[in-house]
């Protein structure tokens, strides 16, 4: 699966929106979490957390006021507040906040 998720480079698609990504990644995730959620649910949080990763290099590369990755990880979790449900790996693993 982290094979799978390095090969969509969502840090690469700045000419996508945050609807675009979440069209992309949501239906993909959902199976997951739905498959290996039953019995192995501790070997899919890395994996989803290496897409908040990903999201959050996406956040560096297309807002470059949100460069660092300090204010990158508080703009997700803003997002993430605001719409708790918008990626749908949200509900188990949150944003990393620190």
């Amino acid at each position: 699966m982290s094979a799978v998720v390095k090969s969509w480079r969502l840090h690469r698609r700045v000419n996508s929106t945050e609807a675009d990504l979440a069209r992309m990644v949501n239906p993909i995730v959902r199976g997951w979490m739905a498959y290996y959620g039953a019995f192995f649910h501790t070997e899919l949080t890395p994996v989803l957390d290496r897409i908040n990763t990903y999201l959050l290099r996406w956040i560096m590369k297309k807002y470059k006021r949100a460069g660092t990755l300090r204010r990158a990880r508080q703009s997700m979790a803003q997002a993430a507040a605001r719409n708790p449900r918008y990626f749908a790996h949200w509900i188990w693993v949150k944003p990393a906040v620190k």
